[in-house]
């Protein structure tokens, strides 16, 4: 098992992700909300872009602009799908405050995350239990990009809820 860390202010625009003490990754936003995101992994270059109401999140190779993964986000089922070179992955959010989730393969699971941290910095950790392919490395991104789509509408809801009190 290898480990990465992860960290993003929380109301920042970049998240990076370490191995050790090295800078491997990173995704950055235009801004806060914003619904696209350049990525880079071990000097891969890929474009995130998610659709309205965090519905569809899609990744492409920034070279070619060619689609590598989507995944239909749906708030109310915590488990998701995305078929990557003919291979289906199942996301799975373990818990409501989206401190822990993972990819499976075959039912097995090949990545979690851990969150440790939400009020002034997101950091955590990514624990993988399989060797590292190009179907990994967009599985890393995207479920970085997934978990903080699903933090910007649980800050949007808590706004909401906010206003109507006030």
């Amino acid at each position: 098992m290898d480990k990465l860390q992860w960290t993003k202010s929380i109301f920042g625009s970049r998240l990076e992700i370490r191995h050790g003490g090295e800078l491997i990754g990173s995704i950055r936003w235009e801004n806060m909300v914003s619904s696209k995101a350049q990525a880079m992994i071990n000097g891969k270059l890929f474009v995130l872009n998610r659709e309205f109401f965090l519905s569809k999140l899609e990744i492409y190779d920034a070279n070619d602009q060619s689609l590598l993964g989507m995944v239909m986000i749906n708030l109310f089922n915590p488990r998701s799908d995305v078929v990557i070179n003919g291979k289906r992955f199942e996301l799975e959010i373990q818990n409501f405050w989206q401190s822990r989730w993972s990819w499976k393969f075959n039912g097995a699971e090949i990545i979690t995350y851990t969150s440790n941290e939400f009020l002034s910095k997101d950091k955590g950790e990514i624990e993988l239990y399989t060797a590292v392919t190009d179907e990994v490395e967009i599985l890393i991104l995207l479920g970085l990009f997934v978990r903080n789509q699903f933090i910007l509408f649980m800050l949007l809801i808590l706004i909401i809820i906010i206003l109507i009190v006030l």
